[in-house]
């Protein structure tokens, strides 16, 4: 019996420094990437501009912009308007910062299989 259970697999040999360089080269374009979505931002807005959320490509919320005049802030309903709104340019923004992550991370996944609906997102959000 063969002592490279490797043989099995056809060629002859296995070359696991070439695996190890491989893996290490995809570690280092995943970080690059990641380091570019962090650096980008996208915008999303509801109510025509009124209320405008600013999140990076990594998801994170890095500021909200209201419109000056919208919002008196006197009224309870008014202030629930604003926070639904809030959430709604969030969301927009999220989803615009998913789909940067999924066109800049896709080609260094490989393969993988998308992520389940409800899951959080590639970078676990």
């Amino acid at each position: 019996m063969s002592q490279n259970p490797f043989e099995a697999l056809g060629g002859g040999g296995f070359d696991m420094n070439a695996l190890l360089q491989q893996a290490q080269q995809m570690q280092e374009q995943l970080a690059s990437a990641q380091a570019r979505l962090a650096e980008s931002t996208v915008d999303g807005t509801v109510a025509g501009g009124a209320v405008t959320a600013t999140v990076n490509g990594v998801g994170e919320l890095v500021g909200v912009e209201i419109k000056a005049g919208g919002f008196d802030g006197s009224d309870p309903d008014d202030l629930a308007d604003l926070a639904d709104m809030i959430v709604a340019a969030y969301r927009d923004a999220k989803a615009q910062a998913d789909a940067l992550a999924s066109e800049a991370l896709g080609p260094l996944a490989g393969g993988l299989p998308e992520t389940p609906p409800g899951a959080p997102g590639q970078l676990g959000f």
